[in-house]
Order: structure tokens, then sequence, then C-alpha cells
């Protein structure tokens, strides 16, 4: 079978989009900082082998159908549909953000191409049932990092509206207790 330029073009897409999840995941390993910094420092490992893995393996199913992939540092740059990951050291917190926001991203490709890909290659289409799997619980287990349980989140949320109630009806705080706080989730460049 050789691959129509729809296909091949929905495999290209998914292509850059791991090949760039997998150098920022790697430049997310190397430089965070924080808390959990070990366990997130391994997990960055994690996504990076998935995403080289999975890119050579569509790369070579491109190949398998006639299509020739380009991951060239210039068809990565200008193509994938990732954000870029900032430089500098990142705090461990916003890195799993970042990280599970591409992770979605790379998912969201794959779902915007996958029908067609379906419809004129169901071997492709298994391949890319794999990759969803697994970067859906990569996105799962690298969230996690940063979550509380439901039950504390709900115990946060009434506490707060409890606060919230003491105010006075004049009072000009400007937010939520520990509105403060939410900007240390930005990002630390240098």
């Amino acid at each position: 079978m050789k691959a129509s330029r729809d296909l091949s073009a929905s495999l290209q897409a998914v292509l850059v989009d791991l090949i760039a999840l997998s150098l920022q995941a790697k430049q997310a390993h190397w430089n965070i900082v924080g808390p959990n910094f070990r366990g997130l420092h391994l997990q960055l490992d994690e996504v990076t082998v998935d995403a080289r893995r999975f890119a050579d393996q569509v790369a070579e199913r491109m190949r398998a159908l006639q299509a020739v992939p380009d991951g060239s540092a210039a068809t990565v740059a200008g193509s994938a549909s990732l954000d870029d990951f900032p430089t500098g050291e990142v705090l461990t917190t916003d890195a799993v953000v970042m990280i599970t926001d591409r992770l979605e991203s790379v998912v969201g490709t794959m779902r915007a191409v996958h029908d067609a890909v379906e419809e004129e290659d169901p071997t492709s289409a298994d391949l890319l049932h794999a990759i969803i799997e697994r970067f859906e619980q990569l996105a799962w287990m690298v969230s996690a990092e940063d979550r509380m349980p439901q039950a504390a989140a709900d115990a946060e949320t009434s506490t707060e509206k409890a606060a919230s109630g003491k105010k006075s009806a004049g009072a000009k705080s400007g937010g939520r207790k520990g509105s403060a706080t939410s900007s240390k989730s930005k990002v630390k460049a240098s």
C-alpha cells in the first residue's frame, strides 16, 4: 500500500509532535528544580523514551507506506503544535502542568487525524491507539505529581468559602486566600 498525501500529512503531524515532545521532556528533565525533583526527573525520562520510541515507529510506518518522514530540526520547529518549553530552571510544579499539557496536545493531534487515518489505513490507526493509550496514562501519572485527593480539595474549597464569607462586605482584599501563592506557578526562567 502507498500512503495518500492526506495519510502522509496526518502521520507527519503526529511525528513532529512526538519529536518535539521528546525534546521538551528532556529539556524539562535537565532543568526542573523544587519539590519532588527526583521523582519527576525520572518520570520525564520515561516520557522522553516513549516519545522517541513512538516517533521511530511512526516514521518507520510512514516508510512502510512509501511516505517520507521529515524529522529535521527546521521541520519540527516550524510545524509542531506544541508550545515552546521555557529555557532555564523551571519549578517542578510548573513543569508538571506544562508537560501534562504537552502530552494532552500530542494526544489531541492524534485524535484530530485518527478518523482519516483509520479510514485509509487501519494498521496506522492501531499504532495511534497504542500511543494515545500510553500518553493518556503518562498525562495522568505526571499530573498526579501536583494534585491532592478530591476530598482534600473539596475541604480546601469549603474552608476558602467559609473564610471569604467572614470578610466584611466592603473589604477590598482582591481575591481568594492564597492568591499570592498562585503566582509561584509562573515559570521561573533565567
